[in-house]
C-alpha cells in the first residue's frame, strides 16, 4: 500500500488487512473440509477475448484460489468464440462434479448476450452472484450467493464501524454489479438509503446528508471534498487510469483522494481498498457453493 503520512493513515480503511483476514479464514476452513471430503472446492474462470485488465483480473483470481486450496479452472476463449460455444462450455462446467463455482469474466464481446450468459449459469454455481434467482433472493432479505464487490464493501463498512444501523447512505451509481445490489445489502443493516445516478438532481446536496458514501460510478475524482460532511465514512469503489502531471499512467479512484481524505471519518484507498477485497468475497463464494453442493 502506498505511505500515507501519520494524519492520514488512521483513515485508511485497509482492504488489503481485512481480505488476508477473510482469505486466511476460508483457507482454514478449506484444509479442515479437505481432510473428510475427497472433492477439492473447484472454481472456473471463463475469459473470452484478450482484454488486458481482465487479463490481470484473471490471474489475480487464479493465484488466489491455488493460494487458499480451490482448485482453478482456466478457460481462454478466442474473441471469436460464439455465444452458443460459450453456452455449451458452461453446460459442461454446471454438471461437473469438480467444479462448484462458475464465474465468467466481463465484459464479453459485443456478439454475446452477458445476461443470457449469466442466466445460463447454475445458480448454485454462480460465485459472481449475478444470477437473477440469487439477486432475487438478495432482494428477498436473503443471502445466498452474494455479489462479491458490494460484499466487500459492506464488509469494509462494518469493520469500520460495527453497527450500521440508522446510518444514512448514498450510493453514485445504479449498476446491477455494485449499485443495486449494495443498496439492498445496506437495507438489511437497517440503513437509510438512497441510490443517485446520472439523472439525479442536486448530487453534491444527496452526498452532503450522508454518513456513507458508496462511489461506484466510473468517473475519476468524481467526488469532491465540498460534496462529503466532516466524519463521512467513503467507499472507493472506481478503478480509473489516468495520466498525471508528469504523463505517467496512474491508477486512481472516483473520489477525489487528495482533497477529500482530510475531512472525512475514514476512506478505502484506490488501489488497496475494495479491490483486494471483491477477490477474497470471491473465494469466501466459492467456498459457500462447495459447502452448498456437498450438503456440508
Amino acid at each position: 500500500m502506498t505511505h500515507y503520512s501519520d494524519h492520514i493513515l488512521h483513515k485508511i480503511i485497509d482492504g488489503k488487512k481485512l481480505a488476508n483476514q477473510l482469505c486466511t479464514s476460508v483457507s482454514t476452513e478449506i484444509n479442515q473440509l479437505t481432510n473428510h471430503q475427497k472433492i477439492v472446492p473447484g472454481l472456473a474462470v471463463i475469459m473470452v477475448g484478450d482484454n488486458p485488465a481482465s487479463h490481470i483480473y484473471v490471474q489475480n483470481k487464479q493465484k488466489k484460489a491455488k493460494e487458499l486450496g480451490i482448485n482453478s479452472f482456466h478457460y481462454p476463449l478466442a474473441m471469436t468464440t460464439s455465444e452458443m460455444e460459450l453456452l455449451h462450455l458452461l453446460d459442461q462446467l454446471n454438471h461437473d462434479p469438480n467444479v462448484h463455482g462458475i464465474l465468467v469474466q466481463l465484459p464479453l464481446p459485443d456478439h454475446i448476450d452477458p445476461h443470457k450468459i449469466i442466466e445460463h449459469i447454475h445458480p448454485d454455481k454462480d460465485v459472481d452472484g449475478f444470477h437473477s434467482r440469487n439477486m432475487g433472493l438478495l432482494a428477498l432479505g436473503k443471502k445466498e450467493l452474494v455479489p462479491c464487490t458490494p460484499l466487500g464493501c459492506l464488509k469494509l463498512l462494518k469493520h469500520f464501524l460495527g453497527n450500521l444501523s440508522g446510518k444514512k447512505s448514498v450510493i453514485i451509481g445504479r449498476s446491477n454489479i455494485v449499485g443495486k445490489p449494495m443498496a439492498l445489502l445496506l437495507l438489511q443493516e437497517n440503513c437509510t438509503v438512497t441510490i443517485t445516478h446520472s439523472y439525479t438532481q442536486n448530487l453534491a446536496q444527496e452526498c452532503q446528508q450522508a454518513d456513507i458514501i458508496i462511489a461506484a460510478i466510473g468517473k475519476p475524482n468524481f467526488v469532491k471534498a465540498e460534496w462529503v460532511k466532516e466524519n463521512s465514512v467513503i467507499i472507493d469503489v472506481g478503478i480509473n487510469r489516468i495520466s498525471n502531471e508528469n504523463n505517467k499512467s496512474i491508477i486512481v479512484g472516483d473520489v477525489d483522494f487528495s482533497n477529500v481524505v482530510d475531512k472525512v471519518q475514514a476512506i478505502t484507498p484506490v488501489p488497496g481498498g475494495v479491490g483486494p477485497m471483491t477477490i477474497a468475497c470471491l473465494m469466501h463464494n466459492t467456498l459457500q457453493a462447495y459447502k452448498k453442493q456437498l450438503s456440508i
